[in-house]
């Protein structure tokens, strides 16, 4: 436990990128006692509203709440909620030098929740791949800025940000900065299956249980099975290591051509999974940023996730928190 804090004191010392599809979550908070005479609906009372960085910029929040240094690059709208984004990443104190303004709107997802309760989400978008013109300028800002960081993080939500050709210029680019700054320089994905081709390559990619069980096309029952789907997706395209997310049953790691390890849940309550692979995603960057070994990475991510289910709505995690569940843990250990 002291090595996993010391790691998690070296996050205010690196810089992680983060590359993919930028969503504003909103949320609509209120109470709901009565049916709708109209239809059999409940009918909410709305007491609060709230505009969340979600998506690929989620993870941006996570990095940051961790203490790290982090910068976004992804497409975003030339409207409101697109100023919004630009607003409230550059309120993270995160450089909003890679936000270009495409030729579609910010995607955004609404959710009213009503005791705690999601009644219904409804979404905003127009996904497909960017036009030239925008992917053009994402590139630009990558082959200028990317030897800056210590690590890189995609985060693909299927919008079309997160396609061949823009994973193709990143490895080349990756490579390239790998050479001149003489530095590891891990790839961190977080992937949804009808584009994890793309990801060939990668230092690891994470998965959750039912986008792990479609990329591999084996249906997971039990650890023996767990093992043969992580080995196909590292086969697939070449990754280092594969973290499978598992909900309650924690992770599952796969490295090389090691032993597939388990690690259990450490979540004491679960309310709300929303954005928890974001900050696994986080975590892990954070930790391969300092230069951890991949299983420490994993154990502080597994951590940082038993925190944030703990909370309702796109949740992050700080420092603090994650220091004080690494310091509970190690109590509780002892005792």
């Amino acid at each position: 436990m002291q090595t996993l804090r010391n790691i998690v004191s070296r996050f205010p010392k690196v810089k992680v990128l983060v590359i993919g599809d930028i969503i504003i979550d909103h949320f609509l908070w209120g109470t709901a006692s009565r049916i709708s005479p109209e239809a059999p609906v409940p009918v909410v009372n709305v007491q609060r509203e709230d505009l969340l960085l979600g998506g690929s910029a989620n993870v941006l929040r996570n990095i940051v709440s961790l203490g790290g240094i982090g910068a976004l690059c992804g497409i975003i709208g030339d409207d409101l909620m697109g100023r919004k984004v630009v607003d409230l990443v550059g309120a993270l104190g995160a450089s909003t030098e890679g936000l270009v303004i495409g030729q579609r709107p910010t995607t955004v997802k609404t959710r009213v929740v009503a005791q705690g309760q999601q009644i219904v989400r409804f979404d905003r978008e127009q996904t497909g791949i960017p036009a030239k013109q925008s992917f053009d300028a994402l590139l630009r800002y990558l082959e200028n800025h990317i030897h800056t960081f210590d690590a890189v993080m995609v985060s693909d939500y299927a919008k079309g940000v997160i396609g061949a050709q823009l994973m193709s210029s990143l490895s080349q680019l990756l490579k390239s900065a790998r050479m001149r700054e003489k530095k590891n320089l891990p790839l961190v994905v977080d992937p949804k299956p009808a584009n994890f081709k793309y990801f060939v390559g990668a230092t690891v990619i994470t998965p959750n249980h039912h986008e792990a069980m479609q990329m591999a096309g084996i249906q997971i029952a039990d650890e023996s099975s767990l093992l043969l789907a992580a080995r196909q997706i590292r086969d697939d395209i070449g990754c280092e290591a594969v973290l499978i997310t598992r909900g309650e049953a924690g992770m599952a790691l796969l490295q090389g051509d090691e032993d597939l390890v388990t690690i259990p849940t450490m979540a004491k309550e679960v309310y709300d999974v929303t954005g928890a692979g974001d900050t696994v995603a986080a975590t892990l960057a954070l930790g391969l940023a300092t230069g951890c070994p991949m299983n420490a990475a994993a154990v502080l991510a597994n951590h940082a996730a038993g925190i944030v289910v703990g909370k309702i709505g796109t949740a992050s995690v700080s420092a603090a928190e994650l220091l004080a569940t690494l310091t509970r843990d190690d109590e509780e250990q002892q005792n």
